[in-house]
């Protein structure tokens, strides 16, 4: 807040300085300097002469002495002079200025003069009122103060700021001690909860080992009842058994007995088998029976209904033909009644159908009768709905209207202090010239929105004004400046273009002379050409490759075999090295789609080749013919598994060695 207050005071004093400045010269309103609320009385005093010159000048003061013999002021009045400040030649004119709060005529004054009042208004001793006179210097003088009045506070405001700063500072300091005690507090504080928990995994797992120990003793205790009861029981289990044992008999005879009855046992389960073997037999010879039994059953069932239902048919076959005879003697008849019959009903129906026609008609009348209704019913509900919809706007309008009237009356009320209807009397204009209210109220909104947009008034425009037309002169000169570089650039581009495209016509011109010449040597043969195609322009227009290999028709490139396609670009190849040599051409694998007789021709172009240009040919290959008239050649052999080998043969060498020997 200090600092926004600072930022706010200097800003008003830069503004007002500016405002303010003086200009050249020696003016009377530059040497004076009114007390705070004496402003435009000292201006509404003096009015334009205060922009009289102190010196020399078609307008200027002259000290006219002290003025002994002059009246004294009016009394009730105060001397302006006794709160200004102002030189020698202005204050015997300023001594003769009374300043009184409001002047009704009833002071009188002496010859030369003034009543003026703090709020502008100035009265002469001849009786000449001006209201409003020198409201610019006036305003000049106000800032003046308001500035003088601010550079007397922005001490105070820079102390508030340092002040402001130094509780910042000690709160910042405070507030770093404070944090580092939180720190701090948070570790002890962690530590703590650290050995709390800690402690309380210790307190666990004692408590744990506790009731384990709990668990134990009281399962030893169990088991060692247990244990004691088991023994019990064995104890008697053994004098039980010592008892049996001493009453059983002897054991030989106890043998002999148990395997005679082992071997009854055995006969009677062998005799048991055979019987439970029988009764299964038995068993299923009597479930066949019993089925065949239910079969015949159910076929005689069959049968018996059967005949009952042949019985049912004949029977009513017999009833068929009576009726049948009976009905054959009614058809004798049938004829001339179902003509009569027919008749009756060809006259029912053109009865019917007539009846029906003045149906028709008077359904249609009803019909148009109840659109009509309808459509008048339709119109007065439209009418009854715009007559309400009229209704409620007129009802709206009416309490909108009342609203602004209350609204109106009340800012009547605390803007002029008095009702609406004595505003016409007290403001002092005709009620009758006052246009309708929607005139008025678009007039005041209009002028409200042209008043806030204009916003407050800017102290520094003409300053303001001065930058931007600086700003613009500048821009201008820089837009004239890229204008040129503009129309520089465009030019170099265009020069750029016309060489351009001269060198690479001549490029073309050049390249294609050798593709010509290179296409009949390795075809024997035939023509070939390139050209520009898609455009007029050479810079933006298409390279098409068009050969015509002897006994066949001139076509473009892709249309022609591998072998005379690899042929016609190697063609190309050397027409571009010839054209613009290069020190190294690696060719590679282009000799794969060759035969035999093409790969000769090919290396006889390579030999011409290397004897017109000193370009150094680097031929990646596996045909054994074009090796064999290379000059060097390199390899890679592998003489042991998995061991790589580069090997290189001069041929030339080789040639001149063999010639030797």
């Amino acid at each position: 807040a200090a600092k926004a207050a600072l930022s706010a005071l200097e800003a008003e004093a830069r503004a007002l300085a500016t405002a303010v400045e003086t200009a050249s010269g020696d003016k009377a309103i530059n040497a004076v300097k009114a007390a705070p609320g004496f402003e435009r009385a000292l201006a509404a005093a003096l009015g334009d002469d205060l922009d009289a010159s102190l010196g020399d000048g078609p307008r200027r003061w002259m000290d006219a002495g002290q003025g002994e013999g002059d009246p004294f002021l009016p009394s009730g009045c105060l001397s302006l002079a006794d709160h200004v400040v102002a030189p020698a030649p202005l204050r015997r004119r300023l001594a003769q200025v009374g300043v009184v709060d409001r002047d009704d005529g009833g002071i009188t004054l002496h010859a030369g003069q003034r009543l003026v009042t703090k709020d502008g208004r100035m009265r002469r001793w001849d009786g000449f009122i001006a209201e409003g006179q020198g409201a610019a210097a006036a305003e000049r003088l106000i800032r003046i103060n308001r500035l003088a009045e601010i550079e007397g506070a922005l001490p105070g405001a820079e102390a508030k700021v340092a002040e402001a700063q130094g509780d910042i500072e000690q709160a910042l300091s405070a507030m770093e001690a404070a944090r580092a005690a939180i720190d701090a507090a948070r570790r002890a504080e962690a530590d703590a909860a650290a050995a709390i928990r800690e402690a309380g995994r210790e307190e666990d797992a004692a408590n744990v080992a506790i009731e384990r120990l709990d668990v134990k003793r009281s399962g030893l205790g169990e088991r060692m009842a247990l244990a004691e009861a088991d023994l019990a029981e064995s104890r008697e289990a053994m004098q039980t058994a010592d008892a049996v044992v001493i009453a059983l008999p002897d054991a030989a005879a106890t043998e002999a007995r148990v395997a005679a009855l082992r071997a009854e046992a055995e006969q009677a389960q062998g005799a048991l088998a055979d019987v439970r073997a029988e009764a299964a037999t038995h068993a299923r010879t009597v479930a066949a029976d019993r089925q065949r039994i239910e079969a015949a059953r159910k076929e005689s069932a069959d049968w018996t209904a059967r005949a009952a239902q042949a019985r049912d048919r004949h029977s009513s076959m017999g009833q068929r033909i009576a009726e049948a005879e009976t009905e054959a003697a009614q058809l004798v008849e049938a004829p001339e009644r179902l003509e009569k019959e027919v008749a009756r009903l060809d006259a029912a129906y053109a009865e019917a159908c007539a009846a029906a026609d003045s149906a028709m008609a008077a359904e249609r009348e009803a019909e148009a009768a109840l659109r009509e209704t309808e459509q008048r019913l339709a119109d007065m509900g439209e009418a009854l709905s715009i007559a309400r919809e009229a209704r409620a706007g007129a009802v709206a309008r009416h309490e909108n209207h009342e609203m602004r009237r209350v609204e109106m009356g009340r800012i009547s009320g605390e803007r002029f202090e008095c009702p609406p209807p004595l505003l016409p009397e007290r403001a002092g204009f005709d009620e009758e010239a006052v246009k309708a209210v929607s005139y008025e109220s678009a007039d005041l909104e209009r002028l409200t929105v042209d008043r806030e947009r204009l916003g407050p008034v800017n102290l520094i425009a003409e300053q303001e004004l001065a930058e931007l037309e600086e700003g613009r002169t500048t821009s201008a000169a820089e837009r004239e400046e890229l204008g040129l570089a503009i129309s520089r650039l465009r030019g170099s581009i265009g020069s750029l273009n016309r060489e351009g495209r001269v060198r690479l016509l001549a490029a073309f011109e050049a390249v294609n002379g050798h593709f010509q010449s290179l296409f009949t040597t390795l075809f024997e043969g035939g023509q070939a050409h390139l050209e520009l195609v898609e455009s007029d322009d050479p810079l933006e227009a298409g390279l098409e490759i068009m050969a015509q290999p002897p006994g066949k028709k001139l076509s473009a490139l892709t249309l022609l075999s591998g072998g005379e396609q690899a042929l016609t670009a190697v063609a190309l190849i050397f027409a571009l090295f010839l054209t613009n040599p290069a020190p190294i051409c690696v060719l590679d694998e282009v000799d794969a789609p060759l035969d035999d007789a093409n790969i000769e021709r090919f290396c006889d172009l390579l030999d011409r080749m290397t004897r017109e240009t000193n370009t150094r040919y680097l031929i990646v290959t596996h045909n054994a013919v074009t090796m064999s008239r290379m000059h060097r050649l390199f390899g890679v052999t592998m003489i042991e598994r998995g061991v790589s080998r580069l090997v290189s043969v001069d041929l030339g060498g080789a040639e001149k060695l063999l010639a030797a020997e």
